[in-house]
């Protein structure tokens, strides 16, 4: 996972999240392609199961929704975040040995007059 983040690492689509101050772990959403990629998604330990990363992904799934943008990540196989990602829409586009690969289509917001 350090080597993935070497490697794919964009600062200018790249937000630190914190709490009260304190770094909590960080998000990146890239344009690449025909979507936007959810990358390098960490939660420091102290920060986990308290409803950030929920927050966090509700926040840039509307940003994209808003702006038409469908979204594809991959996760590791047996990770517990393709449930997360399983709630707020994602299906599976393809899987390899290593990784699961998702799309989330863009939801129409809904206007009221």
């Amino acid at each position: 996972m350090r080597q993935r983040l070497r490697d794919g690492f964009t600062p200018e689509h790249t937000w630190l999240i914190e709490v009260g101050g304190v770094f909590a772990g960080c998000v990146a959403l890239r344009p690449g392609g025909d979507a936007h990629w959810l990358e390098h998604f960490y939660l420091a330990p102290h920060a986990q199961g308290n409803g950030i990363g929920t927050a966090v992904l509700r926040r840039l799934l509307e940003r994209c929704d808003r702006e038409g943008f469908r979204v594809r990540l991959n996760v590791l196989r047996g990770s517990a975040a393709r449930r997360l990602y399983e709630r707020y829409g994602f299906t599976v586009e393809s899987e390899d040995p290593v990784d699961v690969f998702m799309v989330r289509e863009p939801v129409p917001i809904a206007h009221h007059d």
